[in-house]
């Protein structure tokens, strides 16, 4: 039996513990703690009576010392009920806080280099797609739609236990086109601004760095991107056999998708540098785990603090 997936499953683990220890701290709460009070309330009526007898026949007796250490004898919680009344709240308020309202996440790779580095720490929102229940990932209140331009987390389409990070640059019934490390979107070619080129911190490398204006409702998203002067526009021979692949239409230094209803296609910003949608195809909306919000540490340039665009 293959554990990894689920030992991956943070938000499974942390459930699995929020019901072990809910479990036991309703039953001290409401059985065992009752139970310990009433053989508390027997041994102290045993002691009263025992020392009522000695007093009887002129032997002084301690009445408070002893007495309380035998209710507190009695009433103490065993250890292993102590803990688990004690974790039970700290660990549900952090299930509820990662499922419902935001989830932290480390930026391994460099797909996203400028906007997000290797060592980033940051905050993805989860509500804003929508409210999904945890574990299973439905949605079930429906809130707001992915747009171009936004910063999504999302599980890997080919192995549901990794979560990846890119942008998303088409929704459902867009016409995306990659030619010449140019996008265009619904015929309309994406506006480039050349920047400074980037050096790579990692790696002692140039790159070309532009401004691309993706079009998005009310205007335009603006954001940082990288190309690689010596990479071809993409890597054809690396194109998958995915799902809904007959959306789209691949020649060796071009491709054209129409991206089906409840799907997005995603890019990374390091554009050829990142495994993405152009080798292993769409993103379905059951996907989703949220949107990327801020960089909130990055232990070897605390300047990385701040939102992302």
């Amino acid at each position: 039996m293959n554990l990894q997936p689920v030992l991956s499953n943070f938000a499974l683990i942390l459930f699995v513990l929020m019901v072990i220890t809910g479990i036991i701290w309703c039953l001290d709460r409401f059985v065992l703690a009752k139970q310990r009070r009433r053989a508390a309330d027997a041994a102290l009526r045993e002691y009263d009576a025992r020392n009522a007898k000695l007093v009887a026949e002129g032997i002084k007796v301690d009445h408070n010392g002893n007495r309380a250490a035998i209710e507190a004898a009695h009433v103490r919680q065993p250890t292993w009920v102590e803990y688990s009344g004690s974790f039970f709240p700290v660990i549900a308020m952090v299930f509820i806080l990662r499922s419902f309202l935001w989830e932290p996440f480390k930026i391994p790779s460099s797909s996203m280099v400028p906007t997000l580095l290797v060592g980033d720490f940051i905050l993805v929102n989860k509500y804003t797609y929508g409210i999904r229940l945890p574990i299973i990932n439905k949605k079930v209140i429906q809130i707001n739609d992915p747009q171009r331009g936004d910063v999504m987390v999302f599980k890997y389409p080919k192995d549901m236990s990794q979560d990846y990070i890119k942008r998303v640059v088409g929704v459902p019934g867009d016409t995306i086109t990659y030619e010449d490390k140019r996008l265009t979107v619904n015929g309309k070619a994406v506006e480039y601004t050349p920047l400074d080129d980037y050096l790579d911190d990692q790696h002692p490398v140039y790159h070309k760095q532009l401004e691309e204006k993706l079009p998005s409702p009310g205007g335009f998203t603006q954001h940082r991107i990288l190309n690689t002067a010596d990479r071809r526009n993409f890597d054809f021979p690396s194109v998958e056999q995915f799902p809904l692949r007959e959306a789209c239409d691949y020649t060796e230094d071009k491709f054209t998708c129409v991206v089906p209803a409840g799907q997005y296609f995603m890019m990374g910003d390091n554009r050829d540098n990142s495994a993405d949608s152009r080798y292993w195809g769409f993103v379905p909306d059951r996907n989703i785990v949220g949107k990327a919000f801020v960089v909130w540490m990055n232990f070897g340039n605390f300047k990385r603090v701040g939102g992302i665009h």
